[in-house]
């Protein structure tokens, strides 16, 4: 099998880890580096040994790409989603697509028009993990769902930088806080409830000396159901999620693996007290979601099922209520 061609658009952190991934992809490769300045992406290529290397607009004018994953600050991904696709290429976006709901629908209807693939790059989404959480949910295997509990957070080494720049859009909801919040996204889709239902009902957080949200919580309602979640840029929070339902309930000691490796356990709780451990095989979740963005693209779909549009839409929506009720 021909191997796409992938071209990664920023030379920054994360950028690197999907560098390190593609290896283990089994649809693609990485084949250019694009950075605003060539001497970084030069530096990114000699580092992992991409053929080629430009600006954005000199990589995503080339003909010999496929797709593009983008790794730069938010306020610069819908800009460059735009791009990509107005240039023909499938595209990866980190999270968050946008950094407001309009800004999301913009890249959707740019994907929809183009009949290109666009996928937001959540990766605890993709590998055997995730497969077996949506069946457990789709399947009823909890029962009815009445809480979820979900939180992400860190002690970040420096309070500088793009993370607690307002002009790049940073702050603890939109890094890091999105992370439990697709998931709660995720548990109603799961289980058939209207996405269009969901609200954030009550908010807290703290605003930090550069003027972005530090650390915050969010309730949110679900339709019968409530889910609590937390997040922080500044102390560590627990990784635990816990899915509780009228029969059964799952215990995720890491829900979001980490960037070289997916999720693997869980332990499902039933009401009788009877404990069954859930062990799946891990992966590398990068490449997992490189894989999925190929495959829609070569069977002709816009979406993954992983990370539909519809979840997209509803996340962004959700992050600006919870983003405004600090504010």
């Amino acid at each position: 099998m021909t191997h796409a061609k992938w071209a990664i658009l920023g030379a920054g952190a994360i950028s690197g880890d999907f560098a390190r991934a593609l290896p283990a992809s089994e649809l693609g490769r990485l084949h250019a580096v694009g950075a605003r300045e060539v001497s970084r992406a030069e530096e990114f290529a000699a580092a992992f040994g991409a053929p080629v290397v430009g600006t954005y607009d000199e990589i995503l004018d080339r003909d010999d790409i496929d797709a593009v994953y983008i790794g730069t600050v938010h306020t610069t991904h819908v800009d460059l989603v735009h791009q990509a696709l107005a240039a023909g290429k499938a595209v990866l976006c980190e999270k968050p697509l946008g950094v407001d709901p309009d800004e999301t629908d913009a890249a959707i209807a740019a994907a929809r028009r183009a009949g290109l693939p666009l996928v937001e790059a959540f990766k605890y989404r993709f590998g055997p993990f995730a497969d077996r959480l949506r069946e457990l949910l789709e399947g009823g295997g909890l029962g009815e769902i009445v809480e979820v509990e979900s939180s992400l957070g860190f002690a970040a080494g420096s309070h500088t930088g793009r993370l607690f720049d307002p002009a790049t859009a940073g702050g603890a909801i939109l890094d890091v806080g999105c992370y439990p919040l697709s998931l709660v996204v995720g548990v109603a889709a799961w289980t058939g409830r209207d996405l269009e239902g969901l609200a954030v009902r009550a908010v807290a957080g703290t605003i930090g000396e550069t003027g972005v949200d530090v650390s915050a919580a969010a309730s949110i309602d679900l339709g019968g159901a409530s889910a609590n979640i937390r997040t922080a840029i500044v102390h560590d929070l627990p990784r635990l999620t816990r899915i509780v339902g009228r029969e059964a309930s799952l215990e995720i000691p890491n829900v979001w693996g980490s960037r070289t490796d997916s999720t693997e356990t869980a332990t499902l709780i039933r009401t009788d007290g009877t404990r069954e451990e859930i062990e799946v095989p891990t992966v590398q979740p990068m490449a997992a979601e490189a894989d999925a963005t190929i495959r829609a693209l070569r069977e002709g779909r816009t979406e993954a099922p992983e990370i539909p549009w519809e979840q997209t839409r509803t996340i962004a929506r959700l992050l600006a209520q919870w983003r405004g009720g600090i504010d």
